[in-house]
């Protein structure tokens, strides 16, 4: 799989916290039936695992990825439930030579991205990304780190989403907006459809 073509085709990556493993198909097909189809699931809850397994199983269309991966059992735990390749707040030295799932790794500062780059990485989750200096920390890292791709997660918002797309080092955005935790609770998953496909349908503003 190469990372940087399905992020750069999916442009928006719903990040999914799923309470109930009921929850996590109808979800998955109101996300894909949306334009989304590249799915973020946080391994955040008892949930989580199962939830990835029954997407990957019985949602067509859909990629399923892991996130919130600290650690290589993590990484094993979410292949074996159905996850293409992992997301990481972090990396540690041991995250970043494991070869469980393709990863995407979490940066917050240049020594991050340095010390992936020496692991053999080019594309990263910048988180918290709006904490970190979101646009302007992007714009500056595109001058030490040119051949760099960043995926921004944490503060993104569909007011903010078409900012951040169009920046040249930015390959997609992640967030929480398009699958919001009371319109998955009261199971309305129309309304999840309406926000991906307002979400899938903004992103022409990003560049060639």
């Amino acid at each position: 799989m190469n990372l940087t073509l399905t992020l750069r085709e999916a442009a928006v990556v719903p990040v999914l916290t799923i309470e109930q493993v009921k929850d996590a198909v109808p979800l998955a097909r109101a996300l894909v039936a949306g334009g989304i189809n590249v799915l973020e699931i946080t391994l955040r809850t008892a949930a989580a695992l199962d939830a990835m397994k029954a997407i990957t199983a019985e949602v067509e269309g859909a990629v399923v990825a892991a996130g919130t991966v600290l650690n290589q059992k993590d990484a094993e735990r979410a292949a074996t439930h159905g996850a293409r390749f992992a997301f990481s707040p972090g990396a540690t030295p041991a995250l970043l030579r494991s070869k469980i799932l393709p990863l995407v790794p979490g940066v917050a500062t240049a020594s991050d991205v340095m010390a992936g780059l020496a692991e053999g990485y080019a594309l990263f989750k910048l988180f918290p990304a709006v904490a970190v200096g979101g646009i302007a920390t992007l714009k500056a890292f595109s001058g030490p780190f040119a051949d760099v791709c960043f995926c921004p997660t944490g503060g993104i918002d569909a007011a903010n989403a078409a900012e951040f797309l169009a920046l040249k080092n930015v390959v997609a955005v992640g967030g929480s907006w398009l699958a919001p935790a009371p319109l998955i609770r009261e199971g309305r998953w129309d309304e999840i459809t309406q926000l991906a496909r307002a979400s899938s349908a903004g992103n022409g503003s990003r560049p060639a």
